[in-house]
C-alpha cells in the first residue's frame, strides 16, 4: 500500500551542553469563569497593540476577562473533527483541547515532575519569591494546555499574578484567584505582554507555532530584567534503543508501528506548518540571543517501550508513559486523518502501535530538550 504524504525533515542532532558549553445552552453562573485582573498596574503595552492586522475580537479582553462555558462559547471555541473537540482559532494546531486531552495532560504534567524531579527549573523559586517591595511577580504560561503547570504557580505563590494563554479556555473550577486564562493564537504576537512578567514558560507547543525563532525572541521582551525564560518540546522524532532515530516514510507501512505512527503525526503537523525541529534548535536560538545568559539545556529520554538496559528510575515511569502513549494514540486522530490517511489504515496501525507498546519487544524512545536561562539585567542595544 502506497500512500502520497510529503516526508518529514531531518535535521542534524545537537550534543549536551550544560551552562557553559553549547453540552447544554445554560450561561448561569455556575457555567461562568471570571479571571481576575493579573497586574498591579496597567501593562506596559496596550493589550491590543500589535504588528499584525487581525480582528480584535479573537484576541482575550485585557486586563479582565469574563467567559461563559455554555454551549454558545463552546461553538465559538471548539469545532468538532473525527470524534475530538479541537480549537477554533488555528489551522496549524489541530491536536484536540477537549475535556479528555486536558486529563491526558494533566497526568503527563505529573510525569515530568517525576522524570525531572522538580516543578521547575532552579532558578524560579529565587526569580517569583516576593521580595521586591513595590513589584508583583508575573508569571506567563504560554500554551498551558489543562493548565496544570500555572496552576502550581498559582497555588505556590498567591502573591503572584499568573496569566495562562491557549487556544481554548482553562475549564478547572479550581481556578485560583490570581490566575487569569486568556485565549489566544500566540502565532499572533506578544506585543502586549511586553515588559509584563517575571517568567515565561513554554511546554510542547511547537506543533502549532510557526516560527518558534521569533516566539523566542518575543518572549526576551516580555520578560522583565533579570526574568527567566523555561522552554521544553519534544522532537517528534522516534529512537531506537542507542537514541538513534528511527528514520521512516510515510509512503509505505512497516515496522516499528510506533515509529510509524509518529512518523505520520509528524509529516501532518509539518504540512500544517507546525515548527517541529524548534526542540533541535532551542539551546543554539537562547545562547545566540543578546538578551539572555546563564543558558542551561537539559535532555530526558522517555521510554515509549523500555529497554531492559534502562535504569530504575526510567522503568519507574513506563506506567505513565504507556497511559499516555494510549491516550496519545487517540489525541492524534484529527491531525492525521485531517492529512488524508484512511480511516481504516490509521485505525489498524494504532492497534498495531498499541500492542506493539503492550508488547515491549523493540525499545523505543522520545526525548524531551529542555533549556531556561535569565535575561540579562542591561540588553545590549542591537
Amino acid at each position: 500500500m502506497s500512500f502520497h504524504m510529503p516526508s518529514p525533515t531531518l535535521k542534524c542532532d545537537v550534543s549536551y551542553c550544560g551552562p557553559s558549553s553549547p453540552e447544554s445552552d445554560d450561561d448561569s453562573d455556575a457555567n461562568s469563569l471570571t479571571f481576575s485582573p493579573p497586574f498591579s498596574g496597567p501593562p506596559s503595552v496596550s493589550s491590543s497593540l500589535t504588528s499584525y492586522e487581525v480582528d480584535p475580537s479573537i484576541r482575550s479582553a485585557s486586563p479582565e476577562s469574563v467567559l461563559s462555558i455554555g454551549s454558545s462559547l463552546q461553538a465559538q471555541v471548539y469545532r468538532h473533527e473525527y470524534g475530538r473537540g479541537v480549537n477554533n482559532y488555528s489551522e496549524v494546531y489541530r491536536l484536540p483541547g477537549d475535556d479528555e486531552e486536558f486529563e491526558r495532560l494533566d497526568k503527563q504534567h505529573l510525569m515530568f515532575i517525576e522524570i525531572m524531579g522538580e516543578k521547575f527549573p532552579p532558578p524560579f523559586r529565587e526569580i517569583m519569591a516576593d521580595n521586591v517591595p513595590g513589584e508583583r511577580k508575573a508569571c506567563l504560561d504560554l500554551g498551558c494546555g489543562s493548565g496544570s503547570w500555572i496552576m502550581d504557580v498559582a497555588r505556590e505563590f498567591p502573591n503572584c499574578n499568573a496569566v495562562a494563554v491557549d487556544l481554548v479556555p482553562m475549564q478547572s473550577p479550581q481556578m485560583p484567584s490570581n490566575l487569569r486564562s486568556e485565549v489566544d493564537d500566540i502565532n499572533l504576537g506578544l506585543e502586549h505582554f511586553y515588559g509584563d512578567f517575571n517568567v515565561v514558560h513554554a511546554r510542547l507547543m511547537s506543533s502549532g507555532i510557526k516560527d518558534y525563532h521569533r516566539v523566542i525572541d518575543q518572549i526576551s521582551h516580555v520578560l522583565r530584567p533579570g526574568g527567566l525564560i523555561d522552554v521544553a518540546e519534544f522532537d517528534f522524532y522516534p529512537y531506537n534503543e542507542e537514541h538513534q532515530r528511527i528514520l521512516l516514510d510515510t509512503h509505505s507501512l512497516r515496522t516499528p508501528w510506533w515509529a510509524q505512527w509518529m512518523t505520520f503525526l509528524a509529516s501532518a503537523a509539518r504540512a500544517r506548518g507546525g515548527d517541529l525541529d524548534a526542540a533541535t534548535h532551542l539551546y543554539d536560538w537562547i545562547c545566540g540571543h543578546p538578551a539572555f545568559e546563564d543558558v542551561v539545556y537539559r535532555e530526558f529520554w522517555l521510554p515509549i517501550v523500555p529497554s531492559r538496559k534502562d535504569s530504575p528510575a526510567l522503568h519507574k515511569i513506563t506506567r505513565f508513559m504507556t497511559e499516555d502513549v494510549e491516550a496519545f494514540l487517540k489525541s492524534g486522530r484529527p491531525l492525521i486523518l485531517g492529512s488524508g490517511l484512511p480511516e481504516d489504515v490509521l485505525f489498524d496501525l494504532e492497534e498495531k502501535a498499541r500492542k506493539e507498546v503492550y508488547e515491549a519487544k523493540i525499545p523505543q524512545y522520545t526525548r524531551l530538550q529542555c533549556v531556561y536561562a535569565r535575561k540579562k539585567h542591561l540588553t545590549p542595544p542591537p
